[in-house]
């Protein structure tokens, strides 16, 4: 039997747990969260440590590549220091080959068009490979990193665009607390002001991103649009039905009623490989998502 489990700085209202075979294996997956306390991830991660098979972190990010760049969050590093034993993973190198490749196969195979429509990726710096696989498929793309971010009423209006705002402000906000960046704790688990920014919601045809990002300022009509993301609950569902979404993607699978992090999936394929994070390619990552049967969710709401 394999145990995994991602530790996540986010609200224990989202955590789960399934049981399942792989590759003839029994797996015991798990998601737990410490509800915006670095302290309490930083020791939990030391209690597992040398326990499980392998170690994900989620709710925070520690490596932001941004083209040629890499950038890192300076937070987050004594949490990826915490494991000594056990490999630990916050998702990045999975996150970047899955998704570029999970867009432009939903445009090629017609399953999702996404060519040339308006797209708001709320967050691109989390994001990056998304953003290059809308910019690839000519779509109007707009990135919301300073409004999901920061709160500011700008959205940066093309890829191109946000490269010149990330090589400015990049290496100041990876300076700072991650609370000031993302909703963890109880902040995820609402909508903040669902008309502050709807109009950039509505405008689009596709909403991209980081589920939490999505719902900090996401209005209550969400009629006809489609909604590309990662990490969902069966009430964030819902909540998404309620809105007049018309589909909803996931990059990763459902798996026992939920979508999992990049982090978790990652930390699954590393434990199934038996590797160290550092020695697995990215056609590596691909090839046992196939062979693990991971396939991305599309489910018409």
């Amino acid at each position: 039997m394999k145990h995994i489990v991602s530790v996540s700085l986010g609200s224990s209202t989202r955590d789960h747990r399934v049981v399942m075979e792989l590759l003839g294996e029994e797996y015991v997956i798990e998601r737990v969260g410490m509800d915006g306390d670095l302290e309490k991830l930083k020791a939990t991660i030391g209690r597992l440590d040398g326990k499980v098979d392998a170690l994900g972190l989620g709710g925070i990010t520690m490596f932001f590549p941004v083209g040629a760049k890499t950038y890192f969050l300076r937070s987050a590093r004594p949490l990826m220091c915490a494991a000594k034993q056990t490999p630990i993973v916050d998702g990045t190198e999975l996150k970047m080959v899955l998704e570029k490749k999970v867009i432009l196969d939903l445009d090629r195979e017609g399953s999702v068009p996404i060519k040339g429509k308006k797209v708001l990726l709320t967050v691109a710096f989390d994001r990056y490979s998304m953003a290059q696989a809308f910019a690839e498929l000519g779509c109007d793309l707009r990135c919301g990193d300073l409004v999901f971010s920061f709160g500011l009423p700008f959205l940066i209006p093309s890829f191109k665009a946000f490269h010149r705002v990330a090589r400015i402000l990049a290496p100041l906000v990876c300076l700072l607390p991650f609370h000031l960046l993302y909703p963890t704790g109880k902040k995820e688990e609402y909508v903040e002001d669902p008309q502050k920014y709807a109009h950039y919601y509505q405008e689009q045809d596709i909403i991209a991103g980081d589920y939490l990002y999505i719902q900090r300022f996401m209005p209550d009509d969400l009629q006809g649009k489609v909604i590309i993301t990662n990490t969902v609950t069966a009430q964030n569902i819902e909540d998404l039905k309620a809105r007049g979404v018309k589909t909803l993607v996931t990059t990763t699978p459902n798996m026992g009623g939920r979508s999992f992090g990049n982090n978790l999936i990652q930390a699954v394929i590393v434990a199934a490989l038996g590797k160290r994070p550092h020695e697995i390619t990215g056609e590596e990552y691909l090839a046992m998502l196939e062979k693990l049967g991971f396939n991305p969710r599309v489910e018409n709401l």
